[in-house]
């Protein structure tokens, strides 16, 4: 094992002491091609291109002398640290940091980011980072071979945001690029790069981005990075009954169906949710408000300008999609989870074949929910059926104001 691994950000700037003492000692130093081109590097220091940081780590656990990791950024803020002191390497680190990407992109957009979300994008994952744009206003793209800014915007699709591209950071060919999304794909972008995705309905109040104009921020000081789960202002809670959204809620919304709906289906940041037959849009505001990419659908124009005007009195991002069920999914991108909230199991049949890990519906009659049940077991679902009754009381006279009863089907993706 190496005597001393050290590893060292790099952002630009001239190195510190530490880092050029802890270089002069080296006898292997791993790195990217700029990296090695340093000329603190010791000509006789055994040199590793840092392609794999497995395969880095395992040489660095073999070698005898001291080592040096250079990196881009600050290595311990989604960098090479974690690969280094992952168990199977038994590697102890010291880290001399830096300015991470994330901090210097905004910095050159002149833009707060305590507000911020910031995800790494990888090829095999991307989907991911793409939901967490869909859903929030403000992200910062560490992208990837593979998962760099076209990708990003070929996979956001119809849903258009402010792309502030920052291009090899801290070298001479640094270069920062602001564009819609829509552009992105018809560049061709350097490597490395960090994305600041910008834009949607849940924003309030500008704040100047060069060459583009205005964004919207958390307005006031902040007290948490991330998303707030403070902001936007919204009322404590889930599955708010009716007069929370303004309008009276359709069979499928009742306020326990719902809390129960989403309960199954439990969505999380970096999910993509369908909500098909979105009716006032309860559903879909409150997936969102958990953080989830949400994708609302219905047929009557009515249902989705209500859902449209419910997102924003709660300040959450969505997409609203005007279409009948099932022809309307098929150009939407894949989901993590679906709510059908109409349709039958025609839509519930066109949902499984899509292959999201969970299903819900439900059913007035039982007849009803045998046939949803059949069509969520042929395609391939686990399936639960619960027959909710809820009862509103009057607790004055300790009458019953309301009652209803539904079937609750949900399905759970088996292995097949």
């Amino acid at each position: 094992m190496a005597d001393r691994v050290t590893v060292i950000g790099w952002d630009g700037s001239p190195l510190t002491d530490a880092a050029r003492s802890a270089l002069a000692a080296a006898t292997l130093v791993a790195g990217a091609a700029h990296h090695l081109a340093l000329p603190e590097v010791p000509p006789a220091a055994e040199r590793v291109r840092l392609g794999s940081v497995d395969l880095a780590a395992r040489r660095i656990a073999g070698h005898r002398g001291s080592a040096v990791v250079l990196a881009d950024g600050d290595p311990g803020f989604f960098g090479v640290v974690r690969t280094l002191r992952a168990p199977q390497h038994g590697l102890e680190v010291e880290v001399v940091p830096a300015v991470s990407a994330v901090a210097t992109a905004f910095a050159r957009a002149g833009m707060p980011w305590d507000d911020a979300q910031v995800v790494a994008a990888h090829s095999r994952d991307l989907r991911r980072a793409v939901n967490v744009c869909r859903a929030h206003p403000k992200v910062a793209v560490l992208t990837s071979p593979g998962a760099g800014p076209a990708e990003l915007a070929l996979l956001l699709g119809d849903v258009h945001r402010t792309f502030v591209i920052c291009e090899e950071l801290g070298t001479e060919r640094e270069q920062v690029t602001v564009l819609t999304s829509d552009k992105a794909p018809d560049h061709h972008w350097r490597d490395p790069n960090v994305v600041i995705v910008i834009g949607g309905s849940g924003s309030a109040g500008p704040v100047a981005v060069p060459g583009w104009g205005a964004t919207r921020p958390r307005a006031g000081g902040g007290w948490i990075a991330g998303r707030d789960p403070g902001y936007p202002p919204a009322v404590r809670g889930w599955a708010l009954p009716a007069d929370a959204y303004g309008s009276d809620l359709g069979e499928g919304e009742a306020t326990e169906l719902r809390a129960a709906q989403l309960a199954r289906l439990g969505p999380r940041v970096g999910d993509l949710v369908w909500d098909i037959g979105s009716g006032c849009g309860a559903a879909a505001v409150e997936a969102a408000r958990f953080g989830a990419a949400v994708i609302a659908v219905d047929r009557d124009p009515d249902a989705c300008a209500r859902t449209t005007a419910v997102a924003r009195r709660y300040g959450v991002q969505l997409q609203v999609v005007h279409g009948a069920a099932p022809q309307v999914l098929e150009d939407l991108p894949e989901p993590d989870v679906v709510r059908v909230g109409g349709g039958g199991p025609a839509v519930v049949a066109a949902c499984a074949a899509r292959r999201p890990e969970r299903i819900v519906a439900h059913a007035a009659t039982r007849d009803e929910a045998e046939a949803v049940g059949r069509a969520l077991a042929e395609g391939g679902y686990g399936v639960e059926c619960t027959l909710l009754q809820a009862v509103e009381l009057d607790t004055a006279a300790w009458s019953e104001r309301e009652r209803s009863v539904a079937f609750l089907l949900s399905g759970r993706r088996t292995h097949l």
